[in-house]
């Protein structure tokens, strides 16, 4: 019940967001279409621990901050390399091997990876990702240590066994 009841906040808030008309037939219709798609949900019987996973919330709002300073200086190496007179990248593909357990950390990680600017996350195959990245140079497997280390507390809620 608990996961129906995130649902239907969720829902209503991502509605209400997105819709910006609050006039009375709108509401209604809005009101009837989270409703009918909880109960779907909640029918077909898809509403679990990790399919919806509020219970990370509090570990992926303080991953967050994190990822954007990542974001925002990737950006600035990214933009430095497209006001260059001459292109200076030298592209490759690295495969990085993740500590991440859960198939929820690894998507954070690929995906923090490919919202990165310079770097996209191509394959996720059991433990390791294929990751295209701008600059060969930076694309050391051991530079995504720490990005790795943060999605498994993140999501997993714990540090990798040494």
């Amino acid at each position: 019940m608990l996961y129906v009841l995130g649902l239907l906040c969720g829902l209503t808030a991502f509605w209400l967001g997105l819709s910006g008309h609050y006039t009375p037939l709108l509401l209604t219709l809005g009101a009837l279409s989270i409703l009918v798609s909880a109960l779907l949900a909640a029918r077909l019987d898809i509403l679990d621990r990790e399919g919806s996973p509020y219970h990370l919330l509090p570990r992926i709002a303080l991953y967050m901050p994190w990822l954007v300073g990542e974001i925002i200086k990737a950006n600035i190496s990214v933009i430095r390399a497209c006001l260059r007179a001459d292109l200076d990248i030298n592209p490759t593909l690295v495969k990085v091997k993740t500590t991440c357990e859960s198939d929820t950390a690894k998507a954070l990680f690929a995906n923090s990876i490919t919202l990165t600017p310079g770097t996209v996350t191509i394959q996720v195959e059991r433990d390791r990702l294929l990751v295209h990245a701008l600059y060969e140079e930076l694309a050391d497997p051991a530079s995504f240590d720490d990005m790795d280390r943060r999605s498994r507390r993140a999501v997993d809620g714990r540090e990798a066994a040494e």
